[in-house]
């Protein structure tokens, strides 16, 4: 384990975060590296709550090619508001093991790999160490990781919040014949190939104008700025592989059967204006839940949590009405603490 208490010099590989004068590493946290029962080695880091009366932790599932240091901001505020927080890298991105040569793939063999990161953290991390309830709230992918896990009933939450979810990616203009192609190509070995015309650059330092993850300049630029100092952590394009099981989890997702088996307690937040998510195959989901619904952000692009500060409100407003607990901090209390990492 490694203690940090905002400093960004260097550590031992897996021991380290990194802070800018924007984004700094909320201090008093705990850095492990979680090893899974496949031999990966995960990063992962938590921190107790900084309000007088803790009402559990939240568990943060990152979407795909993102890393610990994006969440600084979301970790600050969810401490602020009476929340312990667990964070981790999945493998194949920020500083968990890679399991392909070139660093900058988005790469995992089977998406049940994912199943084996959090179960590891959770049985490494959140269940020995943090106070319940245990709340997950995932990012994307991590939607898709975590809507699975909730319908094959392996989370462990109490509740799960889902902002974005992976339902079906709006980027690529023939889903079906590219489902098919990379299937076959996987099939073919060369599963841990770049996708076509794949690159390894971030998509989160490419220029704001244009971009499709945030409205927001100054926390876009935060972002990028974050991106460009983990390096290789903000991992490029994805590989073949990797595309090939993103289809297989989708497709079973948005079978109408999937849905109504779920029984953990859902709350789906949608962005309105999303580029990079089908908002309408998310909201025909949620509408075949029983122990869920969906509340859909209409301007906001895919990253909800980067999001200007009105649709940032209204994110906060529908987490803190469906989160468990009541011993909320006061208003002044939020705002002290959520003071120290800058907003839009």
């Amino acid at each position: 384990m490694g203690r940090f208490d905002g400093e960004t010099g260097r550590q031992p590989p897996l021991l380290t975060l990194r802070g800018t004068p924007d984004n700094p590493v909320p201090p008093g946290g705990t850095l492990i590296a979680v090893g899974t029962s496949d031999d990966c080695t995960l990063r992962a880091a938590h921190w107790q709550t900084t309000a007088r009366t803790c009402r559990g932790t939240v568990c943060l599932l990152q979407g795909r090619a993102e890393f610990i240091e994006k969440y600084y901001e979301t970790i600050h505020e969810l401490r602020a508001r009476g929340f312990a927080v667990v964070a981790f890298d999945w493998r194949g991105q920020g500083e968990s093991d890679r399991r392909v040569d070139d660093p900058h793939k988005g790469h995992v063999a089977r998406f049940d790999d994912y199943r084996l990161d959090l179960k590891a953290v959770a049985e490494t991390v959140l269940v020995p160490l943090m106070p319940e309830p245990h709340i997950g709230l995932a990012h994307s992918m991590g939607g898709c990781v975590a809507l699975l896990g909730a319908l094959d009933d392996w989370l462990p939450f109490r509740r799960l919040v889902a902002l974005a979810p992976m339902l079906s990616i709006r980027m690529i203009r023939w889903p079906a014949g590219a489902a098919v192609l990379s299937r076959a190509l996987q099939r073919l070995g060369l599963g841990s190939r770049y996708i076509p015309f794949g690159k390894p650059v971030s998509i989160a330092t490419n220029p704001y104008a244009g971009n499709r993850l945030s409205r927001d300049p100054v926390r876009y630029a935060r972002n990028a700025a974050a991106a460009r100092q983990v390096g290789a952590g903000a991992v490029g394009d994805p590989t073949i592989a990797w595309l090939a099981e993103a289809f297989r989890a989708m497709a079973r997702l948005r079978d109408p059967r999937a849905a109504p088996r779920i029984t953990l307690p859902t709350l789906i937040l949608a962005a309105g204006a999303d580029p990079v998510c089908g908002t309408a195959d998310t909201e025909r989901f949620a509408a075949r839940l029983k122990a869920g619904h969906i509340l859909v952000l209409p301007d906001s692009r895919h990253e909800i949590l980067t999001e200007r500060d009105a649709i940032r409100q209204d994110f906060w407003a529908a987490f803190e009405a469906f989160a468990p607990g009541s011993a909320l901090p006061t208003h002044a209390e939020v705002e002290a603490h959520a003071s120290a990492v800058p907003v839009a």
